[in-house]
């Protein structure tokens, strides 16, 4: 009986360590696995290339983390991105902006968009699911009509300062990298140490006693969804100064990627939960596991397939940490 027992309690200790810690031990036996199958996997170039190479998918991450946080979602981000690359390019180009003026003018553009989503979801309090999946169609299209249909490219890259945001480089650390740093160090203090930070959290966990203690709920809201088209902003800047040149599908997918990463770092699809810090980590969870595959020689659309696993898996262990078990306990 005795032997009984326990065997029950360490197996229920078991299930609340896979629960709370479950991602983490995922991602230890996959880079274990992969260093196993090719050494180069944990070579210092390999994987300072990764981090460079999630910077931009990073900085995406930390927009939508106050979204998801602040109890809703932003399917959008996507598709801002290809709009944020296609403007800032093609304002690039036009005599009357220049690089100078280009950036800004795109910057506001994008946050104009994010306003659009922030009063759609904040004060008339429409489904956040619905509103930017609806927003991800109408930028897509929003692009297009920009563009012509076509794709946008710097004539003379070597005549502009431009490529400092995507090919730079600062105190040794690549421009993307050191911006995806400093924005996460910022935000993470914004989150985690202001009377705003905590409005979010309290938005998020509980709407119904954020609005009766005094919280204004709709412009917490607003401002979490004009962080995140701020961080796309950027993230297209980085995207567009590096290649000097975009499609107006660079962004399409991203959202799932985006959205992955921040539940793989511990933030809440239920809202009130999350942390910079560990959505930072959750990005660089995601890029090792795709260079990883990339190094076992599989063609580069399986990391659809690992993503959406991904994706299922990092749902799971938060509905699991939530109620305490694995197992649902009427299954």
């Amino acid at each position: 009986m005795a032997d009984t027992t326990m065997k029950s309690t360490a197996a229920k200790s078991l299930g609340g360590v896979l629960a709370r810690q479950g991602i983490l031990v995922a991602f230890i036996l996959f880079m274990v696995g992969f260093t196993l199958w090719n050494p180069r996997f944990i070579d210092p170039d390999n994987v300072f290339g990764v981090i460079r190479s999630s910077a931009i998918l990073g900085i995406m991450a930390l927009g939508v983390t106050f979204v998801v946080i602040g109890g809703n979602l932003d399917l959008s981000v996507g598709s801002m991105l290809s709009f944020s690359a296609i403007v800032v390019l093609d304002l690039h180009e036009n005599p009357a902006f220049g690089p100078a003026l280009a950036i800004p003018a795109m910057f506001a553009m994008t946050l104009a968009l994010g306003a659009i989503n922030g009063f759609l979801v904040g004060y008339l309090r429409l489904n956040s699911l619905i509103v930017t999946l609806g927003m991800l169609s109408a930028i897509h299209g929003l692009t297009l009509t920009w563009s012509g249909g076509q794709n946008m490219d710097i004539a003379n890259q070597n005549e502009t300062w431009f490529g400092v945001f995507g090919r730079g480089t600062a105190l040794g650390i690549p421009v993307p990298v050191l911006m995806f740093l400093l924005l996460a160090a910022f935000l993470g203090i914004v989150l985690s140490k202001t009377p705003f930070g905590r409005k979010v959290y309290a938005v998020g966990g509980n709407p119904t006693a954020a609005t009766f203690s005094g919280i204004p709920r709709a412009r917490v809201v607003f401002m979490t969804y004009l962080i995140s088209a701020f961080c796309v902003a950027t993230a297209g800047l980085i995207q567009a100064s590096r290649t000097m040149g975009a499609q107006n599908t660079v962004g399409q997918g991203l959202e799932l990627e985006v959205l992955a990463a921040v539940i793989l770092g511990g933030a809440s699809l239920l809202g009130g939960s999350g942390t910079i810090f560990k959505t930072v980590i959750g990005v660089l969870i995601l890029g090792f596991i795709q260079n990883g595959l990339l190094l076992a020689g599989l063609e580069f659309y399986v990391q659809f397939v690992v993503t959406w696993i991904i994706i299922i898996l990092a749902v799971w262990l938060d509905i699991a940490t939530k109620r305490g078990r694995l197992w649902s306990p009427i299954a």
